[in-house]
């Protein structure tokens, strides 16, 4: 028996992944806390695969909503916008709190650290190596997620798939890049307030860029499905604006922490 529904409102029906997703938030929280003190692994990886399987069937469902039930009417898009944007604000937020304590060390350094900046004995990473190399590399996947949105809009699916992919293989480059200067890293997270400010701020960025890439790589399985119409695709494009946002934050990161910090 269909349901005849006279107005645009989609009312979302009852899902259990809001609270199962906060589970896994706490515990992926607690568990990276353990971890760092050296307390057992175990709890930050059950966070991780709750984390991750959460954000797979809450995709799923959303896919299912917008793509067979043509519950994303115009009107619900809208919303769907300005949750985004909310979303990409509290994100922003959540930044100024790193750059607030690197700068807050940087230029005001403690007498305990020897009154200079960066601590004396700790050798910063050049930024004009790979940190350098990590900014093209961003740089360029910003224009080529615009370049597969474009061509999604003009109904280019080939350059839509193409785009994607590059952009996928880029977001993967970057981590690997960053993975690799890590292990070249001559200072640790714990050891002195540089190190602690240094990843963290670059970490997180770190694990946004994971899961952009991952977002990313779910629209470019929907690519394939047929999914994404060219009058019809917010989540591309809230994958966009997610990249983007991740691409300015390196911007700010590169300027202040490997240059500014390596003067």
């Amino acid at each position: 028996m269909s349901v005849h529904v006279n107005h645009d409102y989609h009312l979302v029906e009852p899902s259990p992944w809001p609270i199962v997703g906060t589970i896994a938030a706490i515990g992926l929280a607690v568990g990276l806390l353990l971890f760092m003190h050296d307390f057992t692994p175990w709890l930050l990886i059950i966070g991780i695969a709750l984390t991750l399987y959460t954000m797979f069937v809450w995709w799923r469902d959303i896919v299912k909503e917008a793509t067979f039930n043509g519950d994303h009417k115009p009107v619900v898009q809208i919303g769907l916008r300005f949750g985004m944007a909310l979303f990409i604000a509290s994100e922003v937020m959540f930044f100024v709190a790193w750059f607030w304590a690197y700068f807050n060390a940087g230029l005001f350094p403690s007498a305990e650290i020897g009154s200079v900046w960066p601590p004396e004995g700790v050798q910063v990473f050049s930024p004009w190596e790979l940190p350098l190399l990590n900014t093209v590399i961003l740089l360029t996947s910003s224009t080529t997620v615009t370049w597969a949105h474009h061509a999604l809009r003009k109904g280019d699916y080939k350059n839509l798939k193409l785009g994607l992919w590059v952009t996928v293989l880029l977001g993967l480059a970057f981590t690997g890049i960053q993975a690799a200067e890590y292990a070249e890293a001559h200072f640790g997270f714990g050891g002195d307030i540089y190190g602690s400010t240094f990843f963290m701020a670059t970490g997180f960025h770190g694990a946004h860029v994971i899961i952009g890439t991952i977002f990313l790589g779910i629209c470019l399985i929907r690519a394939y499905k047929g999914h994404l119409k060219p009058d019809h695709h917010f989540g591309l494009e809230a994958a966009a604006w997610y990249w983007h946002f991740v691409d300015v934050v390196w911007i700010f990161l590169f300027c202040s922490i490997y240059w500014w910090g390596s003067a």
